[in-house]
C-alpha cells in the first residue's frame, strides 16, 4: 500500500462518501443540444464515465452540463435551490439522512452502481488473523458508520445489542464482539492503518491513497438485499422524478460504453445497479424511518 505520499494531504481532506470526493473545477457540455434540452448535473469528482455519458446524451439531443462542487455537502442544497437539475454522487442512505435533517424531499430518479465497502489492513492478510480485541477503525459519519458496522457484523466480528437497519457504534455489544470499534473521520480511516489492526475505508480514500480495492480482507455483498441502501443514484427534486429527459439520462448511464468506463475507473469493483425507481424510494423511506428511530 503506497501511503507515504498521500497521508499528509488526507489530513485536510473533507469528509466524503463512497462516491464523494473533492474536485478542482467545473466541467461543462460543449455546444447546444439539438432540441434545447439542457440538464445541469451536480458532481463532486471528475471521472471518465462523465464524459462518455455526456457524449452519448449529446447524440440524443441532450446537453449535459456538469457543475462541480468542491464540498459534497453543497450538492443537495444546490439541487433544492434549483441551481442544478440533478446530482450524481450519493447513495440512498446518505440521501435519506440529508432529507431527514434538512426537512427535504429530494428523490432518486434512477440507480447507477454500488461499490462494495471494504475492510483493509497493513498488519494482517486475512480475517482469521484478527485476534480477540483487535482494533478496527470505521468512519464516524452516520451513513458510513452504519454500513461499516453492518459489514463487521456480517463477518462475525461484532454483535449488536438490537436489530436495526442503521446501527451506530453505540449498538455494538462490546462484551460479545471479537473486535473493538473506533470511530474516526472518514479521511482518518486511511491514516489509522498505521496504528490499528484494520480499517473500514470507503472508495474515495482508497483512490487517494493508492490502495488496491481488491486487497480488502473483506467486503460487504453488493447483491445482498441489505445493500440496497448503498445503491448510488441520480437524484432530482421530488416533482421532477418522472421527467422524461432525466429518465433518458439514467438509461444512457447503463449503456455499455459508460459501463466500460465505470469498470476501468473502479478497477472492476463497481457493480451496476438497475433497481426500479419505486424500490429506490421505498428503501430510502425505510432507511429514513430507521434513522428517525435512532434519534428517539
Amino acid at each position: 500500500m503506497k501511503l507515504s505520499k498521500t497521508l499528509a494531504a488526507l489530513t485536510v481532506a473533507p469528509l466524503a462518501l463512497s462516491l464523494a470526493a473533492c474536485a478542482p473545477s467545473q466541467s461543462s457540455g460543449d455546444g447546444g443540444s439539438k432540441d434545447g434540452k439542457t440538464v445541469t448535473i451536480g458532481i463532486v469528482d471528475n471521472n471518465p464515465q462523465q464524459k462518455v455519458l455526456q457524449d452519448l446524451a449529446k447524440d440524443k439531443g441532450i446537453t449535459i452540463v456538469y457543475k462541480n462542487f468542491q464540498d459534497y455537502t453543497q450538492a443537495n442544497p444546490a439541487l433544492k435551490q434549483k441551481q442544478i437539475d440533478l446530482n450524481w454522487f450519493q447513495h440512498l442512505a446518505y440521501l435519506a439522512d440529508y432529507n431527514l435533517n434538512a426537512g427535504d424531499t429530494l428523490t432518486p430518479v434512477g440507480a447507477t452502481e454500488i461499490i462494495p465497502l471494504g475492510l483493509y489492513s497493513q498488519k494482517h492478510k486475512s480475517l482469521d488473523e484478527l485476534k480477540q480485541g483487535a482494533q478496527v477503525a470505521i468512519p464516524n459519519d452516520a451513513t458510513n458508520e452504519s454500513r461499516a458496522i453492518n459489514l463487521l457484523k456480517s463477518k462475525g466480528l461484532v454483535t449488536l445489542k438490537r436489530d436495526t437497519l442503521a446501527p451506530s457504534s453505540l449498538d455494538v455489544d462490546t462484551s460479545k464482539s471479537k473486535v473493538k470499534v473506533t470511530t474516526v473521520s472518514a479521511e482518518q480511516t486511511v491514516i489509522q492503518l498505521n496504528s490499528v489492526d484494520a480499517s473500514v475505508i470507503n472508495n474515495t480514500f482508497l483512490n487517494r491513497a493508492n490502495i488496491d480495492p481488491n486487497s480488502a480482507l473483506a467486503k460487504d455483498n453488493p447483491k445482498d438485499p441489505s445493500a440496497v441502501p448503498y445503491v448510488n443514484a441520480f437524484v432530482s427534486r421530488a416533482e421532477d422524478k418522472d421527467n422524461e429527459t432525466y429518465q433518458e439520462i439514467v438509461k444512457l448511464y447503463h449503456d455499455p460504453k459508460v459501463q466500460k468506463a465505470v469498470e476501468e475507473e473502479s478497477k472492476g469493483t463497481s457493480v451496476e445497479a438497475k433497481n426500479p425507481q419505486s424500490e429506490l424510494e421505498s428503501v430510502m423511506k425505510k432507511y429514513q424511518d430507521a434513522l428517525k428511530a435512532n434519534k428517539k
